[in-house]
């Protein structure tokens, strides 16, 4: 008999007050949907079961527009000391949601909602390049760096939850060195955040065509 194929989760990070943008980020436009959709549509269309989203700053708008278009397959959960508070501290309040809603999840993606076009294909490599038999983070890396979105052993759940010092979970990983896997992948998607209005118009320059990019949702 043939062992169930392994459940991966998302974890999504959206509690930021996107000051540096001017607007806010998640709801911008992009694609014909908004820019929080593609990213959590890029998760689901490179083969997550579901996602956990952190919400924080205009809470209530962002979970309103995830729950109409995803209803049960998207979670939500909130920093509500989102304004004073590191990225840390919305990963420590997904991971917990995470290991919550999706106890039999075996790994997860770490992704900032303002990633919206990382391809498909980064998140399947990541999961061929992952043996569910040992406990790693597996890295996508263009020209040699680490970039987002790692796919991560639910084991490191608890240790993100405990981990209390300076220097977020890049401090943490030195720690566990032995457990790093790395992929190069040829996905510019890796690069782009968007964080500044030039960011933005850049990247719908480069993204924003007739249809959709990812096929998850359509009719």
């Amino acid at each position: 008999m043939n062992p169930l194929p392994e459940k991966l989760c998302g974890l999504v990070l959206a509690a930021g007050l996107s000051s540096r943008m001017g607007d806010f980020k998640p709801l911008l436009s992009l694609c014909g949907k908004t820019l929080i959709e593609n990213t959590v549509d890029s998760m689901f269309a490179g083969g997550v079961d579901s996602v956990v989203v952190v919400t924080g700053y205009r809470a209530e708008e962002l979970e309103r527009c995830l729950y109409a278009r995803y209803a049960s397959k998207v979670y939500t959960v909130r920093n509500h000391d989102y304004a004073v508070t590191d990225m840390l501290q919305s990963i420590k309040i997904g991971v917990r949601a995470l290991s919550v809603t999706e106890p039999d999840c075996g790994a997860f993606y770490l992704l900032p909602g303002d990633m919206p076009v990382v391809s498909p294909e980064t998140f399947m490599l990541l999961r061929r390049h992952r043996n569910p038999q040992e406990k790693s983070i597996v890295f996508p890396t263009l020209q040699g760096f680490r970039k987002h979105p790692p796919l991560i052993d639910a084991s490191f759940m608890t240790p993100i939850s405990n981990f209390s010092q300076d220097g977020g979970l890049r401090q943490l990983w030195k720690q566990y060195t032995q457990c790093i896997r790395t992929v190069p992948v040829d996905d510019a998607g890796c690069w782009i955040d968007v964080d500044t209005p030039n960011d933005y118009q850049k990247c719908k320059q480069l993204y924003e065509i007739k249809e959709e990019v990812f096929a998850y949702g359509k009719n």
